[in-house]
């Protein structure tokens, strides 16, 4: 039997809103994939085999978002008069890695996918490959090397170089 659509956001909403991040950076335009996510994927619940690996989808699902967000962010410049202001981070766990975010978005774009698929989204290589393109060997160098650049900005108990103990 399906799980609860509800049931579904709980158990993989966390693993989806990393993905989004990851592929987007982080902010408004992750937030707003992961919800566009969750739109869509609510239209096409009643319809989903019951056999279908709903994380994976999901992931597949964010993916697509993420990818229209950056055709959007590719077409219009929003100039603005002022800088809004800094949303509340009460109550949005989370919000404290915001570098960690930031360290992911500079990576290369075929490292930051790999990363963003394989390790936060759990695809394997072989779906990440077909996702983003190549080999599932090429893919998993793409993560390996993305993870190396990472733990390199944090070295190897996970601090940033050059930030206060």
């Amino acid at each position: 039997m399906k799980q609860p659509f509800e049931r579904a956001v709980e158990r993989h909403g966390a693993t989806v809103l990393r993905v989004c991040r990851a592929v987007l950076g982080p902010g408004a335009d992750a937030d707003d994939a992961w919800s566009e996510t969750f739109l869509a994927a609510l239209r096409a619940w009643p319809e989903l085999p019951e056999s279908t690996n709903t994380e994976a989808w999901l992931v597949r699902v964010a993916r697509r978002k993420a990818i229209d967000v950056v055709r959007l962010r590719a077409r219009h410049a929003i100039p603005v008069d002022r800088v809004p202001e800094r949303p509340s981070t009460i109550g949005n766990p989370g919000r404290d890695d915001e570098e960690v975010w930031l360290a992911v978005a500079a990576l290369p774009e075929r490292q930051r996918l790999a990363v963003a698929y394989h390790y936060l989204g759990g695809l394997p290589h072989a779906e990440t490959a077909a996702l983003i393109g190549g080999t599932p060997d090429a893919v998993r160098r793409a993560a390996a090397d993305g993870i190396k650049r990472l733990r390199r900005v944090y070295g190897a108990d996970g601090k940033q170089e050059g930030a206060t103990p």
